[in-house]
């Protein structure tokens, strides 16, 4: 139903002040950073953005500075799934309202969606309440659990929902992946979601990515991407592995702090992560600071 967002879409943090409250206001530099870096979108409050440990005022406020400081120059997709069917379509209204260029919504992780159907009625109801913008089922099983595949939830959906756009797709079945890029003779925009294998996606079509990696490490992905349009796949395949390095260094320091702790390395303060996410301490940061320059990571990406 509208123009696929093509390219690197990263997945950016909800900062947080000193006392641990939403500072809207750090956004901005992180928008001019991105866009500098060859960013092309940004996907808000995900589970990078920890949206499931944020308020719907919080979320709100946190979308409508991102979209406010992003017009102009990247297009802002806001996840707004929540276990409340009520909530979720009172946060897709308010990102319409403001101007979003998408929502996403995952599915509830509480109750479970026990089938295909269940879910895709849950998501219709969030879609319908900003029927004008473009719609994204945000499948991450890893996160929000359950058995309903998301071919399966595609098929489903197909005919239900009027403003279906496509799917961010955070999992590695890379056989579903591909016929999902192929239904309905690839109506759908089916974005990659696993940052470590971006190069595999893209052998099989992928037009489209949202990672957490890309906040400050977009130029080593558009490496991995322009040579790999270029049709040289041993220098593609050099600058993903320079990519699972940086992968394994957040699995290493526990992912989401570690991220955050990246982004003030490099000069965006987001603050830490909010609770129960484990916070790092001053060591570790130090250690993880010179991990960094181990993997040359500041020649690379910075």
């Amino acid at each position: 139903m509208s123009k696929k967002i093509a390219g690197l879409i990263a997945a950016t943090h909800t900062p947080f002040d000193g006392q641990g409250k939403i500072k809207p206001e750090a956004q901005e530099p992180v928008v001019k950073h991105l866009v500098k870096n060859g960013v092309t979108g940004i996907f808000l409050c995900g589970s990078t953005g920890e949206s499931h440990s944020l308020s719907t005022e919080e979320r709100k406020e946190i979308a409508a500075a991102m979209i406010g400081y992003a017009a102009g120059k990247l297009p802002v997709i806001v996840h707004v799934g929540h276990n409340s069917l009520p909530e979720a379509a009172a946060l897709a209204a308010h990102a319409e309202e403001t101007g979003a260029a998408a929502v996403a919504v995952s599915a509830p992780s509480f109750f479970k969606p026990p089938r295909a159907e269940e879910l895709v009625a849950f998501c219709a109801e969030v879609a319908a309440a900003a029927p004008r913008t473009p719609f994204y089922y945000y499948h991450i099983p890893s996160r929000a659990g359950g058995t309903v595949s998301a071919l399966s939830f595609l098929e489903a959906a197909h005919n239900r929902i009027p403003n279906l756009a496509g799917i961010k797709y955070t999992y590695e079945d890379l056989m579903e992946y591909q016929q999902m890029i192929a239904f309905a003779d690839g109506k759908y925009d089916i974005m990659f979601g696993r940052d470590e294998i971006l190069l595999a996606a893209l052998g099989l079509g992928a037009t489209s990515a949202i990672g957490t990696t890309y906040n400050y490490a977009a130029p080593i992905f558009r490496r991995v991407w322009e040579s790999f349009d270029k049709g040289d796949l041993t220098e593609a395949r050099k600058w993903q592995l320079k990519a699972v390095r940086l992968v394994e260094l957040l699995v290493k320091y526990g992912g989401l702090d570690c991220s955050k702790q990246i982004m003030k390395i490099i000069g965006f303060d987001c603050g830490a992560v909010r609770l129960p996410n484990r916070r790092l301490g001053a060591d570790e940061i130090k250690f993880l600071e010179k991990d960094l320059h181990r993997i040359d990571f500041f020649a690379d990406a910075v």
